[in-house]
């Protein structure tokens, strides 16, 4: 598995994940900036994701969903906040109503991954801000814990 640790943070907010992968830098950058390799990983196996629009630029917008085993649809956005390629992007991501559109930005959490060479490949590390402990255990209560590592756990097939 990519994943070499998870860690949830309640009093400062935040959740992170560090994957480490045989790949270069550009290669990991690629799952991020091309949307057919970011809806291979994106959702959990039994989730996958399609993503109808991703706008890979600062300001662009993201519309995704994730279908699961009885064919519900979770929805979510993104807005990307900052990118500086291939190593840092930065973007706003919260939950989306029947239309794709966002439901309550105030909700939104804010995600930092930074990308970075490796003796034998690449590491990434994501972290998920939130605004509130509540928030975060919100979150984490719907499974978005394990399923970021379900998610990310399916990156080395991507990139194989």
């Amino acid at each position: 598995m990519t994943v070499v640790s998870a860690h949830k943070d309640v009093e400062a907010g935040t959740m992170t994940f560090v994957a480490e992968f045989d790949a270069s830098v550009e290669r990991v950058w690629e799952v991020w900036q091309d949307p057919r390799r970011l809806e291979r990983w994106w959702g959990p196996p039994t989730w996958p994701a399609t993503f109808e629009r991703h706008d890979f630029v600062v300001g662009g917008q993201s519309r995704y969903s994730m279908t699961g085993p009885a064919g519900e649809k979770a929805r979510g956005w993104w807005t990307v906040t900052a990118i500086e390629a291939p190593h840092r992007l930065a973007f706003d991501d919260g939950c989306a109503g029947d239309d794709g559109e966002p439901l309550d930005t105030m909700r939104a959490s804010h995600t930092v991954v930074t990308i970075e060479a490796t003796g034998t490949g690449a590491r990434m590390t994501a972290v998920s801000m939130f605004d509130s402990a509540e928030q975060l255990e919100q979150v984490v209560e719907r499974g978005a814990e394990e399923g970021m590592r379900l998610a990310m756990g399916q990156i080395d097939e991507v990139l194989a």
